[in-house]
């Protein structure tokens, strides 16, 4: 049975330990905190996902040398902001030609890299890279509700290899070979969750959703053809599925985010009050700065940008898009 490496050791990536557990692999699972270690030992669960018991076979480690040293496998689920740190600690650990799965939806803030293209840089070209995305918000995976997933990569075996570790009855997984365009799909649905959340908060209904979707979807997919993504990816699960979910749950920090915002509140204090990130804030920064350096129209993001770093108040920012000058739908 292979062994599994997990970095690091939020919701998503605790669900995914759990998934593979249940299947019966040895999981290594590295948190970075010595605090959140010995609450996970002690109390056999992890503070950000509640309820959900870690079995016996999930081993819990601050060590990353540890974490993958007999490693077959590695998922790579730090934050986005992290990404770079966390690389460079498994760069001087990690056994040559190991495959690293990057499950992280979201972007380098500074650079706009997508997750894998920041591993890539660092990690070097020795190991098979695989991106996991769809809509799978974390709570809903570890208590085994049906979802799919996209696993993409430019390696087709590695895909599949990668689709058999974590096809299970609760988990259907596709492959696909358009990787820059899975993992832009899931980091920039982000963006338009925030905006759902921000509708929500100031009290609108589902035509303001619906169309919020639609031409959010429209302007991200712009961005995703224009960095060398295929438009067929953001019509599938991580694109579309991903979004759907994202921008209704109530599960969906992004979208809490945007619900506090357009509720008047500041930025601040709802995130102490979620107490973990929302990945569509440092990615609306890339976005936003990526649409202005290659000229690509994205209005939406634009607004949200304005919100969010520049304190516009919500009602104006949807003033700004309800009042554009007229456009043809067809983008």
């Amino acid at each position: 049975m292979e062994q599994i490496a997990v970095l690091s050791a939020g919701s998503w990536g605790t669900a995914l330990s759990l998934l593979l557990a249940w299947k019966g692999y040895p999981v290594s699972l590295w948190v970075w905190s010595e605090h959140q270690a010995e609450t996970i030992r002690s109390t056999h669960e992890n503070p950000y996902l509640p309820g959900c018991r870690i079995p016996e076979n999930i081993s819990i480690t601050t060590s990353m040398a540890e974490a993958v040293r007999n490693a077959d496998k590695i998922v790579f689920a730090a934050i986005s902001s992290a990404a770079i740190d966390v690389a460079r600690t498994l760069k001087e650990s990690i056994p040559s030609g190991v495959p690293v799965i990057s499950a992280t939806k979201g972007l380098d803030g500074e650079t706009g890299l997508t997750i894998s293209q920041t591993l890539r840089s660092i990690l070097g070209e020795d190991h098979p890279l695989i991106a996991l995305s769809g809509p799978n918000l974390a709570v809903e995976v570890a208590k085994k509700v049906p979802t799919a997933t996209v696993a993409a990569s430019i390696d087709e075996s590695a895909a599949r290899d990668v689709q058999r570790l974590f096809m299970c009855p609760s988990l259907r997984v596709y492959t696909n070979s358009d990787i820059i365009g899975v993992e832009l799909a899931g980091a920039l649905k982000n963006i338009i969750a925030l905006g759902a959340g921000i509708g929500d908060g100031l009290g609108y209904g589902d035509n303001t959703k619906a169309t919020l979707l639609t031409r959010g979807l429209a302007e991200i997919t712009r961005l995703g053809i224009r960095l060398g993504a295929k438009q067929a990816t953001f019509m599938g699960l991580a694109g579309v599925g991903d979004l759907m979910a994202t921008c209704a749950s109530p599960l969906s920090r992004n979208r809490r985010v945007g619900l506090g915002l357009g509720s008047g509140r500041k930025l601040d204090d709802i995130l102490k009050e979620i107490g973990q990130v929302a990945e569509g804030i440092p990615t609306c920064q890339a976005a936003y700065n990526l649409s202005s350096k290659l000229q690509i129209p994205m209005p939406i993001t634009e607004q949200i940008y304005r919100v969010v770093f520049e304190g516009e108040s919500p009602q104006a920012a949807v003033e700004n898009l309800m009042m554009r000058e007229p456009k043809d739908e067809i983008w």
